[in-house]
């Protein structure tokens, strides 16, 4: 028999669950990547952390060593269990791990409690007409929470897959007899906010314990279905079929690989399962098909109703947005990227002082400001060349912002010398979300000779503008067949970074050494800078082929 369920696996893909559990294949699963190594080991400590700190403030706080221990503390009525081991609920197949037990009441003889998951996320955002119960590590009771207004939960995967595993881990409870009469479970974000949820509300559908039965039985089904094949009595329960999680899947290349042979439709990026099963349900099984489809009468079926219904006007109604799935179709059988706009208005604004910028964060404080300089034909008041503002010691709020003050300092010294010669000047970074995040949060901690948050106001607000994002630029002109990242477009636009394996989140573990001492932290240091400038140098060549070549592509309707 297969292993149990775990509270991760229930909204994963169900042919990773069969893989995971035995496969009709050799596979040999390549190393992780160190970004995944770093986000385990800063999840980790994030865990240890808040246990350490609940231990040493909640006096009787218990840490049980094994099931057990756990099932007498769950008896007594602990009030606090800090990394429980729950028994696997042998007849639902489910095997459950929280950070900390919560008691929160009695159900007859027996004593009630909520599971408790410590995460490295964010897990609400700012909402106005939206509550959200809020607690706190000191008083870790629902009871003594209270509604935080203007606070709704994100929809983001991470806290979706949080929230069904506080369900899972509530159902093991009512299987020991330990649940609570209301379905409380809490989630500790990364900055040690302590947010509960009733699972058993309609608040919460992507993630109550009725939405988690339905996935549940889904999984079993998987795990009965790998049952019998283990034992020569039905054919592997699952086939592959590519989505957004196998990007972090060890299986993915096998997948990857399969699903080639076939050109099958689920490689169209970003598809989800219900969509795919709806295309092969009407005979779109592979890209090539998908791409031949209408885009036009996939966008108008929503419109009006066609007495004699295509396969557009079916799946138009049916699947949001086909048309969008219908040009990255396109985009792949072309084999590279497509105008989505008319020749003449594809292009970047330019001016007689272009400067490419781009930051490094840490943590979620900004380390380096990286910024290249490149003048126009008779321009001599302004020298190009890359500049960097780079601090290597302590990061906190104020650090943060004394260097985005120097940067500034030296942004506002080359607009004023613009303004004077009368030259036009343009700032271009790529993601202006980032960027803006982190000018916001500099500005935040007063500093000498730093900006205010009306300053940042009024550069951005300048007409015509000179705060110019290359990725609101490249959305709404070019067509890919996916991601829209600057890694892809400045490939595509003949760019090459110097480093072998550039990425920001890999930049994360290069700056973890190049915050020491010794060679490796200076070898680390270079790294990032080079990173850094290549950065600048993309947006760069991006700016460039979207005013030159980018022009010569094919219009994604005309393929």
């Amino acid at each position: 028999m297969a292993r149990p369920l775990r509270g991760d696996e229930i909204l994963a893909c169900p042919h990773r669950v069969a893989l995971s559990r035995g496969e009709p294949f050799t596979f040999r699963a390549a190393p992780e990547s160190v970004q995944i190594q770093r986000r385990r080991r800063d999840a980790e400590a994030q865990r240890d952390l808040v246990l350490d700190e609940v231990f040493a403030t909640h006096e009787g706080a218990a840490r049980p060593h094994g099931v057990d221990e756990t099932l007498k503390h769950l008896d007594v009525g602990t009030a606090l269990i800090l990394s429980p081991h729950l028994p696997d609920d042998t007849v639902g197949r489910r095997r459950a791990r929280v950070q900390a037990l919560v008691r929160v009441g009695r159900v007859g003889p027996r004593y009630a409690y909520a599971p408790l998951l410590i995460k490295n996320i964010e897990v609400v955002e700012a909402a106005l007409t939206r509550r959200t119960l809020e607690g706190s590590l000191e008083r870790l009771s629902p009871t003594e929470a209270q509604f935080t207004n203007g606070l709704g939960v994100r929809s983001s995967p991470s806290v979706t897959r949080s929230g069904i595993a506080l369900a899972h881990a509530t159902r093991v409870l009512e299987t020991l007899g330990h649940a609570g009469t209301v379905s409380y479970g809490a989630i500790v974000d990364r900055r040690q906010r302590v947010f509960w949820f009733d699972l058993s509300s309609r608040d919460y559908p992507r993630f109550n314990l009725a939405t988690y039965d339905e996935l549940y039985e889904r999984r079993l089904v998987v795990l009965e279905g790998h049952d019998r094949w283990m034992h020569d009595d039905g054919p592997f329960p699952t086939k592959p079929y590519w989505h957004r999680d196998c990007l972090d899947c060890p299986y993915a290349p096998h997948c990857h690989s399969e699903l080639e042979e076939t050109d099958d439709v689920s490689l169209t990026r970003f598809t989800n399962a219900k969509q795919q099963a709806l295309l092969h349900e009407h005979g779109v099984t592979t890209r090539a098909q998908l791409a031949r489809l209408d885009p036009a009468r996939a966008r108008a079926a929503r419109r009006a109703v066609a007495l004699e219904p295509s396969v557009e006007d079916i799946l138009g109604v049916a699947i949001d947005k086909l048309e969008d799935l219908i040009y990255r179709a396109r985009a792949h059988a072309y084999g590279g990227p497509l105008r989505i706009v008319d020749r003449d208005a594809v292009g970047c604004p330019t001016a007689d002082v272009e400067i490419d910028i781009d930051m490094e964060s840490y943590a979620d404080a900004t380390y380096l400001w990286g910024a290249s300089v490149s003048v126009g034909t008779g321009v001599t008041a302004v020298a190009p060349g890359h500049r960097h503002f780079v601090h290597w010691g302590p990061l906190d709020a104020e650090a943060e912002a004394r260097l985005f003050a120097r940067f500034w300092a030296w942004f506002q010294t080359l607009r004023d010398t613009c303004r004077h010669e009368g030259l036009r000047l343009a700032a271009y970074c790529f993601w202006a979300q980032a960027e803006d995040g982190a000018m916001n949060r500099a500005v935040a901690v007063p500093v000498e000779g730093g900006p205010s948050l009306e300053d940042l106001r009024l550069f951005r607000e300048e007409v015509p503008s000179q705060w110019i994002d290359l990725h609101a630029l490249a959305k709404a002109q070019i067509q890919t067949e996916g991601p829209l990242g600057l890694k892809l477009l400045a490939t595509g636009a003949g760019f090459h970074w110097r480093d072998p394996s550039p990425s920001g989140e890999a930049s994360m573990a290069w700056y973890e050494v190049a915050r020491g001492e010794g060679p490796l932290a200076d070898a680390s240091r270079e790294r990032l800078l080079a990173y850094n400038e290549d950065d600048c140098r993309a947006t760069k060549a991006l700016r460039d082929w979207l005013n030159g070549p980018a022009r010569d592509l094919a219009h994604r309707d005309e393929v």
